[in-house]
């Protein structure tokens, strides 16, 4: 069986393919094609929900992450490695409440309106992430991997889960032992202070309407794709499974309001006018 081909990483939301394979799905009956316009939710970070729509008229229930190794199938959770890892194919796969033979050829069209939705909240929230390690640079005491616009990762170093909503994110992250020993120092964080700042970085970055776009070095769903958007600061690149707009100013806003409890600090992260 062969990785599936995806389209939505350049924003399409409609395709015809053939069915290769079908798997049962927890009762329900999982299709797979051999291209597909459907983002599955990813089993290994799994921020972006999966896309919604319809495999030729019927509803896709459900859109996920397939591992296929000598004649099995896994699906989701039940997935024991990483995406991409060596010796599996790699599958996209849509659950529906009918079957589908194989060899069929089908429509497969995404819901374009929540794709918009979402891929708001996703850009917003990469966004997000850069504003907040700019603002919060100077709280580190020791060097560590920067981003690419030149900060200390303060997001990657501590983000413990990210899921994006329509329109929205919601990041936490650990601000405990491991974290100072890296060398950052929350001593003092006003969270509604920092919010204050990241929210004035995000404007003027809506504002100038930069160019996003998404980079993969081919059509497989495990291919290292990376998003870019080309910031008044520079060119800023984060490594990224998902869907993204084609520019900031389809945004209309970006704000985030932060709060602090029990060491860790959550953002959260909303699209809009």
């Amino acid at each position: 069986m062969r990785t599936t081909h995806v389209t939505f990483p350049h924003g399409q939301v409609s395709g015809r393919s053939t069915v290769v394979a079908t798997v049962p799905a927890d009762g329900r009956h999982g299709v797979v094609v051999a291209e597909t316009p459907f983002h599955p939710l990813d089993h290994t970070w799994p921020d972006q929900p999966a896309d919604r729509g319809t495999l030729d008229g019927s509803p896709v229930l459900d859109c996920v992450t397939g591992a296929a190794r000598d004649g099995q199938v896994l699906l989701g959770s039940d997935i024991p490695v990483r995406r991409g890892d060596d010796g599996w194919a790699w599958l996209v796969v849509h659950v529906l409440d009918r079957p589908v033979p194989v060899g069929a050829e089908v429509e497969l069209e995404a819901d374009p309106a929540y794709r918009a939705a979402l891929s708001a909240g996703h850009t917003g929230c990469h966004l997000a992430a850069l504003a907040l390690n700019g603002v919060l640079a100077g709280r580190w005491r020791k060097e560590v991997a920067p981003d690419s616009l030149g900060h200390p990762d303060f997001d990657q170093a501590a983000i413990t889960s990210s899921r994006i909503v329509e329109h929205g994110s919601l990041d936490v992250y650990r601000l405990g032992k491991s974290l100072r020993r890296k060398g950052f120092s929350a001593d003092g964080l006003d969270p509604v202070e920092i919010a204050d700042q990241v929210n004035e970085v995000l404007k003027g970055w809506v504002a100038a309407d930069a160019p996003v776009w998404v980079d993969a070095p081919g059509p497989e769903l495990t291919a290292r794709r990376t998003w870019n958007c080309d910031l008044p600061v520079g060119r800023a690149t984060i490594p990224c499974g998902g869907t993204h707009v084609t520019r900031t100013g389809e945004l209309g806003g970006v704000r985030v309001e932060l709060s602090l409890e029990e060491a860790a600090l959550t953002m959260r992260t909303t699209v809009g006018p």
